[in-house]
């Protein structure tokens, strides 16, 4: 039992643990109270220290939103503003765009469909597609499409509708309904004996895209090539990001999310059909909780405290899918959402299906990432490091590494136009046993310069390890890559 007090005023002893005493040190400052009620100027601190927790909070959860939106941005500087209008890597995607954790090996087609301008949307895929997902405006799953998806790789016609749709539905359509306005097509051709050319062609032969009203004279498909272009996907991580994250609010349907983020959102000027105007005080709190936001992302996504994110004991190669679960639910829910997880992955990457969380050997793809070398320490771009990979990757389809820059997230910009290696485009040699061993830093080394990866003194740097059709031996892990480990060159 609590113990009590009885102190003068009460005809009754009251538990201790209730009170508020006079006077309160804590890590924001002195709170001062008259009996419980705060003075001025302790309203003042904690009502400024709240909004900053909620602006930090809205960061934190909303990193999927403004990223979509930091997309959607970037696909229309490079001129796609209708459905019939795509983005294509025909080229691969280089290094000078800035695109979260793109890769270099695959034939990268986005679009961005609107819903509200365009009504149901028709998406026709040939066969032969690789994975091939849609995303809502809050990164959230909307159906995948090729071999992940239901017409398994055969091709087919999909068709994407708003939430609660009673429209006529064509036979024949694959139907996937959707919570917002805005969504993201993202696609992804494998290539053909490590070129491009022959999913380029078949996206160019197969692919249409355009409104259901317009199914009896669609569009004539437009194919942007993104090769060389410079264009950015990235949200921001300054106070506009908030200016970002009002813009969704503004253009999607009030139930793209829940009354509990409305009402976070709300709690810092953000409301559907209002300005978002924050006066001097609370701009300069949401500059200042961005900044922390942002380094708590950081802090999350390169320092995890997460045991779970480690995909090997004793090994730096973490999950992006924390919990193999793309909802990041724990024990399917019962824990609720792992939020730290998610924002570790939306801060990274995009693209969320369950096709990149899920044990679906030979289809789909896995990630595996680090950022740590075997002593710990960050990878720095003015040193020598090997990667050891074992024989026998276990990917059906192909596997690649790719090195990313810690600040953009995105390719890191180096004097090779592909930071990366992938088994089925470039000349690797093996070592005797079939192990193979991948060597980066920032001058070539004298043996087997085909191995070697550009780094760039004075950036840091942190590297995806993908699978790409992954088979049993990873999931078992039975096939484990090695650490990524310094190196002395003299």
């Amino acid at each position: 039992m609590s113990e009590t007090v009885k102190p003068d005023g009460y005809n009754t002893p009251v538990p201790a643990k209730i009170f508020t005493p006079d006077k309160v040190e804590t890590r924001i400052g002195t709170l001062e109270f008259d009996d419980g009620l705060p003075t001025q100027a302790t309203a003042q601190i904690l009502f400024d220290h709240l909004d900053f927790l909620r602006g930090v909070e809205a960061f934190l959860t909303c990193v999927p939103a403004a990223s979509v939106e930091a997309m959607r941005l970037g696909m229309e500087e490079v001129g796609i503003t209708a459905s019939h209008q795509v983005g294509i890597a025909d080229q691969l995607l280089d290094s000078n765009p800035l695109f979260l954790t793109g890769n270099t090996d695959t034939v990268y087609v986005s679009g961005i469909l609107d819903l509200e301008r365009d009504g149901p949307t028709v998406v026709e895929i040939p066969p032969g597609c690789g994975p091939t997902t849609v995303n809502d405006a809050w990164f959230r799953f909307v159906t995948d499409m090729g071999r992940p998806g239901p017409d398994r790789g055969q091709g087919g016609k999909y068709l994407i509708v708003p939430a609660g749709y009673d429209g006529p539905v064509p036979d024949g359509h694959f139907v996937a309904e959707t919570r917002s306005r805005i969504n993201w097509l993202i696609m992804r051709g494998l290539l053909v004996d490590g070129r491009p050319d022959a999913p380029t062609k078949n996206f160019h032969d197969g692919l249409r895209v355009y409104p259901l009203a317009q199914a009896d004279a669609p569009p004539e498909m437009e194919f942007i090539s993104l090769g060389g272009r410079e264009f950015n996907t990235i949200h921001a991580n300054d106070v506009s990001f908030y200016d970002e994250l009002d813009a969704v609010i503004q253009r999607e349907p009030l139930e793209v999310i829940d009354d509990e983020t409305r009402g976070l959102l709300a709690a810092i000027g953000i409301i559907k059909g209002r300005p978002f105007a924050p006066d001097d005080r609370m701009r300069a709190l949401l500059t200042d909780a961005v900044a922390v936001a942002n380094g708590t992302a950081r802090a999350i996504a390169f320092k995890t405290r997460d045991p779970e994110a480690y995909k090997y004991p004793g090994s730096k190669w973490k999950s992006a899918f924390i919990g193999d679960d793309y909802r990041w639910l724990i024990d399917d829910g019962i824990g609720g959402r792992n939020l730290d997880a998610r924002t570790l992955f939306f801060y990274l990457a995009t693209v969320n299906t369950p096709a990149m969380a899920l044990k679906i050997p030979g289809v789909g793809s896995q990630y595996a990432f680090t950022e740590h070398d075997t002593t710990g320490e960050y990878l720095d771009g003015a040193k020598d490091y090997e990667l050891t990979l074992p024989p026998d990757v276990p990917a059906k389809d192909f596997w690649s590494i790719v090195l990313y820059d810690t600040q953009t997230r995105s390719e890191l910009q180096t004097g090779q136009p592909f930071p990366s290696k992938n088994n089925t485009r470039d000349p690797l040699v093996a070592n005797p046993d079939g192990s193979l061993t991948l060597t980066f830093g920032p001058t070539p080394p004298t043996h087997n310069p085909g191995n070697w990866t550009q780094t760039v003194p004075g950036k840091k740097w942190f590297t995806i390890l993908r699978l790409y059709g992954p088979l049993e031996p990873w999931f078992d892990n039975t096939w484990m890559p090695g650490d990524i480990e310094p190196v002395h060159v003299p």
